[in-house]
């Protein structure tokens, strides 16, 4: 499984935590996140994380910023990127059972890093259930607007 991670200056400190957790679980983490917490745009990377999670099929995405809502908004600009907000796990799972979201954003100001690993945990194993979902999904992957 590949995984693109990519964060603002607000979430070096989580993004490291996450890095770490999953290469741990042998996990390949490619790091497209502010290194040096100095000031940057959470959009920007939001939206490069987003234009390699949708060109590189299968792969899934971990965005970070201080709420999760503006990198979240910066990704879901791509097309063919499904960006969910989370902060606990059952959302993290439903994200993915229900919505098939490839990327997950969360606020590394509201979350421990600890739960954050757990909520990354339960979105990296659950897969998508299909079925009625598949509809949904479906107009959301052709709406080009």
């Amino acid at each position: 499984m590949k995984v693109y991670i990519g964060n603002d200056h607000t979430a070096v400190e989580m993004k490291k935590f996450l890095k770490a957790h999953l290469e741990k679980n042998n996990i390949e983490v490619i790091d497209l996140g502010n290194t040096d917490g100095k000031s940057s745009n959470y959009a920007e990377y939001g939206i490069a994380l987003g234009k390699a999670v949708a060109k590189d099929k299968g792969s899934l995405g971990i965005a970070i910023c201080g709420s999760g809502i503006g990198i979240s908004i910066g990704a879901n600009k791509v097309h063919g990127v499904r960006a969910a907000l989370v902060y606990e796990i059952q959302s993290a799972h439903l994200a993915r059972q229900h919505n098939d979201a490839n990327v997950i954003a969360l606020g590394a100001r509201f979350i421990a890093n600890e739960k954050a690993a757990e909520i990354v945990d339960e979105f990296l194993n659950t897969k998508f259930e299909g079925g009625r979902h598949e509809d949904r999904i479906k107009v959301l992957n052709e709406y080009n607007g």
